[in-house]
């Protein structure tokens, strides 16, 4: 029997909890450090904090990044922030342990376009290591890029690209619910945006990559973010928003050539949204429509791409990878290591 995949999960908020349960289930990985810098998480049991009914796990969170890498990881689990400047330090000291990667960070998941140095810099330790890493999720990662791409496999010519993805926020985290400015005033709201505290990540790279992957000769790709205005009280788990209030964002991304719109991504992410869902038209020959009623399961399904996207990223060739460079693969909890 090959040995099991040696785990690291590198942050453990909401998102990285999620996947380390979801690690747990799998057979053929062995979860072997955790690392976090909130002083209520250090020094405790990685299965106690992620609320497992299983734990202890024998797994203790720790704040030394540089100590945990130095366990001989064949793969880091990366959820710690959306922006890539950021987190580059800390995807540089997983790559030099010669860990693969697979991350949460939505700049991450096509950062040529935005981030073209930072970009580069990655594929090259990436090679110099001899491992992989990848930036993905649900979205981006999958409803809004990678599916688009995939039914294009059906056709012989696209004209135009759309995904609309509606999710109802009223029970996803609370930083999410943060994040696109729940029961915030108008006001408040567009003032967040412009201080860029508010908005759902990763749009414009899934204009990019569906972009390239398609062929279409995109020159410009552009973003709009605009409040979702309640017309009733809702309340979440969390906080209450009242009716005048922000919901949640309403996004468009676009990606034109000599001002003619070729991609359109459309997404919806608000507390009380009504038919959540996730739709992908192509048009060309021949026209092609998708619906997902009631959409992928945004937390959920982050967790599951990324911990379904373990096997692949240890097969991949060494580099700076993305959704679009992968096979979309399913990773039995029973598959053996």
């Amino acid at each position: 029997m090959k040995k099991k995949i040696r785990a690291i999960q590198y942050g453990v908020g909401p998102i990285g909890a999620s996947i380390a349960k979801l690690m747990r289930q799998k057979q053929a990985i062995e979860i072997v450090g955790a690392i976090d810098t909130d002083p209520e998480k250090v020094g405790r049991d990685l299965g106690e904090v992620v609320g497992a009914t299983d734990a202890p796990w024998g797994v203790t969170i720790s704040a030394d990044a540089s100590e945990v890498l130095s366990l001989s990881a064949d793969v880091v689990i990366h959820s710690t922030s959306s922006a890539l400047p950021s987190v580059m330090d800390q995807l540089l000291a997983c790559l030099e342990a010669e860990a693969c990667i697979v991350s949460t960070c939505e700049e991450l998941s096509y950062p040529y376009r935005t981030y073209p140095e930072l970009a580069a810099q990655l594929d090259k330790a990436a090679k110099d290591w001899g491992v992989a890493l990848v930036g993905t999720g649900v979205n981006p990662g999958f409803a809004m890029d990678k599916l688009v791409v995939t039914l294009a496999a059906v056709s012989q010519n696209i004209e135009h690209a759309k995904a609309v993805r509606i999710v109802d926020a009223s029970s996803r985290r609370l930083p999410l619910q943060k994040k696109i400015g729940a029961g915030l005033s108008v006001e408040e709201f567009r003032a967040k945006v412009q201080a860029g505290s508010i908005k759902h990540v990763g749009l414009p790279e899934s204009v990019a990559m569906v972009a390239d992957s398609l062929n279409i000769a995109v020159d410009e790709i552009t973003e709009t973010i605009e409040p979702v205005i309640a017309e009733a009280r809702v309340q979440t788990q969390y906080l209450t928003v009242e009716a005048g209030q922000a919901a949640g964002v309403h996004q468009i991304a676009r990606g034109t050539k000599d001002g003619n719109e070729l991609i359109y991504l459309e997404l919806q992410m608000y507390v009380g949204a009504k038919n959540a869902s996730d739709t992908v038209e192509l048009r060309g020959q021949p026209n092609i429509s998708l619906v997902v009623p009631g959409g992928s399961p945004g937390d959920v399904a982050t967790a599951s791409v990324v911990v379904n996207t373990i096997p692949v990223i240890l097969d991949a060739p060494a580099g700076l990878r993305t959704a679009r460079d992968l096979p979309i693969g399913f990773f039995s909890p029973a598959a053996r290591p």
